[in-house]
């Protein structure tokens, strides 16, 4: 698959297959995300990459900590902002919805939409999960950085024939996570993924979110 069938094709996977991925395999593709660009060459990015027993640990505690009402808020990491704008905010509820209305969860269905929201926490049952730290000094341009090596990834991953879905449903409920993976407390969590082999028959696989026209995001200056 050539990079611009990739980048047409990635589409974040909510439900995959439970075949295993060869750790060959996901060496080759964390070897090819080592080309990522970082500015002035800092690389600042690590990934925690967990399977087997360690993978469901992480799933175990933190569906815990979900049902307890223990985890955090996106804001308490500086993640996502308390109040969106509008424009950003109909974005999230479009690809939401959507989404919930494939998989047969009707608006205002919070039992529904936390059943579909722990899904997460599974991996999508996909059999390899990651996840892509910064050191926490770090500032905006690290986390940029960290973001195109997420994408590197993702990307890679279609050339293997396997597909993804970046995470950040973990933020909140992160100390598992650290606690399992042995991530130093001076990194920050960046985004969780899946990483697996797409499962065809899902229906929530089939969902294709929205893009913005470009004349709504591409402004030109200077051109004839």
């Amino acid at each position: 698959m050539n990079v611009l069938d990739a980048i047409r094709n990635r589409r974040s996977i909510r439900a995959f297959r439970p075949d295993p991925v060869p750790r060959e395999t996901i060496d080759q593709i964390l070897q090819i995300a080592q080309r990522s660009p970082s500015g002035t060459n800092t690389q600042p990015w690590h990934v925690y990459v967990c399977a087997g027993a360690v993978k469901q640990a992480i799933t175990d505690d933190v569906l815990a900590l979900v049902r307890a009402g223990g985890g955090g808020r996106y804001e308490d990491y500086d993640y996502y902002p308390t109040t969106w704008k509008d424009e950003h905010r109909d974005r999230r509820r479009e690809v939401g919805w959507s989404l919930y209305s494939l998989v047969g969860v009707p608006k205002g269905d919070r039992e529904g939409s936390a059943r579909q929201s722990a899904r997460n926490f599974r991996f999508f049952d996909a059999p390899v999960g990651l996840f892509v730290t910064t050191d926490a000094y770090l500032g905006r341009g690290s986390w940029a950085d960290a973001g195109m090596y997420l994408q590197t990834i993702m990307l890679a991953a279609k050339g293997f024939g396997l597909d993804t879905c970046a995470q950040a449903a973990w933020i909140p409920y992160q100390k598992p996570v650290f606690e399992h993976l042995g991530i130093p407390a001076d990194q920050c969590l960046v985004s969780g993924m899946s990483l697996g082999f797409a499962n065809p028959d899902a229906i929530e696989n089939t969902l294709v979110s929205a893009r913005e026209s470009l004349g709504n995001v591409a402004h030109y200056r200077g051109f004839r």
